[in-house]
């Protein structure tokens, strides 16, 4: 974050040096102390919104004449070379608050969309411009790509691509061309002889008569993308107006980098936690299924499984791993591997599965716990033997019934010597269905646990009749009932698992 310091020293016989239009950091660079201290050492507070701008008078003037000799007065005050000064003193404190109260806005976007549109909304008050629109695509090629915009909708960002990529001014820096490391300036496009004709049609469609493109890079991730702001008149952006976006559009690609990496990580998990889950459900003759799988942006263990077994019968299992992070995700991995290899020696057993297990994971991982419900369907005659192991009890939903099944209340896998409990047996009606699902899908919905199940409950209840046929539809709209708005797609440390058989 940018430090505003509470006094500024300066030379006063430096003064016509600061004439010209020079930057924040360029200045303070030209006034730096040296020899004895300074004449003058005025205190002030930094110009915000609000607050009087104008910096007080000095509590103290220049000596600048010999001793005896009376000094003249200015001809003018207010030109008076400390008056200068402390005009131009309060524009560079101004200068610096603006940039601190930017970065600290653009520090608190968590996530990368909203580092982006943030971008978009602090650079175009800093150049004056109304619209933009930023393009990130890194030149790893690791992606993601994506297009936000400004003050544009979708259909004008349509238009935008329409245009050759070279003759726009962020195309260009995207693409690597001579003389856009500095960023692309075009002040007035009409004016432009060498305009590309498709671009001049659409910037006269969309209404934008100039534009001011700036790279987006850092010295160690390279070329991040290229952000491009609008003008509905002819015009650019001053010199100071340039250092200032300059400095914050460094600082933010910073920023976005980090947040690109940490993007990067969570697709990663994701895709890993999702290639351990099944590709696609086995088709049963008598049972529909379908599955929803909500992935923590850390990676969770949760997981579902539905395997064929022999007699035409078939493997349901849903179960969570505790901890996050790849450890989780490959521990997972190994479990469900595992239990569908006991659940083809001895599925009809549920109890002895699900035994085997919590051996196989008290020898090979002791510092871990697991909690997992494995049921053998009988689709034939709609029938689940069902055991579970310190997991949340199924929910059967139906026409005349909606119902929790009632299990025997047992310990996780990996919190006892020796775990055994017995198993339920679920007698289904034709048209029901059976929903399974790990613990996340209530803990996201940060209610308590006596609350959570009585919200799972009225949503499955509350299914439309018209949905029921489709466990699929089914699924959904228990997502969308449970969940708070923009919990199911929200990010979180709870993974989702959603299975549901319905039965024909």
């Amino acid at each position: 974050m940018l430090d505003i310091s509470s006094r500024v020293r300066v030379h006063v016989e430096t003064l016509p040096v600061t004439q010209n239009d020079m930057g924040v950091c360029d200045a303070f660079e030209q006034y730096v102390p040296v020899g004895k201290p300074d004449t003058m050492n005025a205190p002030h507070p930094p110009k915000v919104a609000g607050i009087d701008s104008t910096v007080p008078s000095p509590a103290h003037t220049v000596a600048s004449v010999t001793a005896g000799t009376s000094p003249a007065p200015p001809a003018n005050p207010q030109n008076a070379p400390g008056a200068l000064l402390q005009d131009r003193l309060a524009g560079w404190v101004s200068d610096l608050t603006t940039l601190h109260e930017l970065t600290e806005r653009l520090a608190r976007a968590s996530t990368l969309d909203e580092a982006l549109q943030e971008l978009l909304r602090a650079g175009a008050a800093l150049v004056g411009a109304r619209r933009g629109l930023v393009a990130l695509e890194p030149s790893d090629g690791l992606g993601p790509a994506t297009t936000l915009g400004l003050g544009l909708a979708r259909a004008d960002l349509g238009h935008l691509e329409t245009v050759p990529r070279g003759a726009l001014p962020y195309g260009r820096i995207l693409d690597g061309l001579p003389g856009s490391d500095d960023g692309v300036t075009e002040p007035d496009l009409s004016a432009e002889k060498w305009l590309d004709p498709r671009h001049r049609e659409v910037a006269a469609r969309l209404g934008y008569a100039a534009s001011f493109a700036l790279p987006l890079a850092t010295g160690t991730s390279g070329r991040l993308g290229a952000a491009v702001w609008l003008y509905d008149e002819p015009a650019e952006p001053s010199k100071r107006q340039r250092h200032l976006v300059g400095l914050y559009v460094r600082h933010a690609a910073e920023h976005l980098a980090r947040l690109l990496e940490l993007e990067r990580t969570r697709a990663c998990m994701a895709t890993m936690a999702e290639e351990l889950l099944p590709s696609r459900l086995p088709r049963v003759p008598g049972v529909q299924l379908a599955a929803r799988h909500r992935t923590s942006p850390r990676g969770g263990g949760d997981w579902y499984d539905a395997l064929p077994l022999p007699d035409a019968a078939l493997g349901l299992a849903v179960g969570s791993v505790t901890g996050a992070g790849p450890s989780a995700v490959a521990a997972m991995g190994r479990l469900r591997a595992s239990l569908r290899a006991y659940a083809v020696m001895e599925g009809e057993d549920p109890v002895a599965v699900l035994s085997d297990l919590e051996l196989l994971l008290r020898l090979t991982e002791p510092a871990r716990s697991a909690t997992a419900l494995f049921g053998y369907c009988e689709p034939a005659l709609r029938r689940i033997t069902l055991a579970g192991a310190g997991h949340s009890p199924p929910l059967l939903l139906g026409e005349r019934r909606t119902e929790f099944v009632e299990t025997s209340v047992s310990a996780p896998l990996g919190m006892l010597a020796c775990w055994e409990a017995p198993s339920v047996e679920v007698q289904a009606e034709p048209g029901e269905t059976v929903l399974l699902y790990t613990d996340g899908l209530l803990h996201r919905t940060g209610d308590p646990t006596d609350r959570a199940f009585a919200r799972l409950h009225a949503a499955a209840a509350g299914v439309p009749k018209a949905l029921r046929h489709d466990p699929g539809a089914v699924a959904d709209h228990v997502l969308r009932a449970v969940l708070p708005e923009g919990a199911d797609t929200a990010d979180s440390r709870e993974d989702v698992v959603l299975l549901a058989a319905r039965f024909a």
